[in-house]
């Protein structure tokens, strides 16, 4: 990427971790500073990433394989990639992201129990593409009071019927990608009054602009 590459900032966390919340919030912060701010949401914000998430999503494709599920995400995101956050980059934006490629490693890979080397060629062509994110904030919830947060707000779509020991084994796996990549990784706790979480992901996010 040029000198004048923008920034890359993605948000992870289980279900209920309170994500969609907290990007608004900062979003919200950083408009205030005069910052202009591009939001996108994966699976998504192309045309073709929301069909797919229609379909990723929707309760009635519970017949769907986990190969299949996992390709699916990796097509939505090579879309927005090349469509959206390479432009974005190149004219020198920030871009917040509501999940990336570290949503597939901790929901396809840890709890799905598939292989890392299935990513390789993936990883490698984010690194080819200059698009891994500059920070990535975790917002870590247990996955018991993840579940009941996000049952209280919606009805549960596919992924998240899948279970409370399956959403452990993803929040194990994000935390296991937390410890492989600190620098890049930094985990916040989401249990506790909403304005300090907020304060905590601002820090971060003022480090790095």
């Amino acid at each position: 990427m040029e000198d004048t590459r923008g920034k890359f900032i993605t948000f992870e966390g289980p279900e209920g971790s309170g994500k969609s919340s907290h990007i608004r919030l900062l979003v919200e912060y950083l408009k205030e500073k005069g910052i202009a701010v591009e939001v996108l949401r994966e699976p998504g914000s192309t045309k073709i990433g929301e069909k797919i998430r229609q379909i990723l999503l929707d309760t009635a494709s519970g017949v769907m394989v986990d190969t299949c599920e996992l390709y699916l995400y990796l097509a939505a995101r090579t879309q927005l990639i090349k469509e959206k956050i390479i432009p974005l980059l190149k004219s020198n934006k920030i871009i917040i992201c509501d999940r990336f490629n570290d949503a597939t490693m901790a929901y396809q890979i840890y709890a799905g129990n598939k292989p890392e080397s299935i990513m390789d060629g993936f990883n490698n062509y984010l690194d080819k593409e200059g698009v891994s994110p500059d920070l990535t904030l975790l917002l870590d919830v247990d996955a018991s009071v993840g579940l009941k947060r996000a049952a209280s707000l919606r009805s549960a779509d596919r992924i998240e019927k899948k279970g409370v020991e399956f959403h452990d084994k993803v929040r194990q796996g994000y935390l296991k990608l937390a410890k492989r990549y600190p620098q890049r990784i930094k985990v916040i706790s989401s249990v506790g009054e909403i304005g300090e979480v907020q304060q905590k992901i601002r820090e971060k996010v003022n480090e790095i602009l």
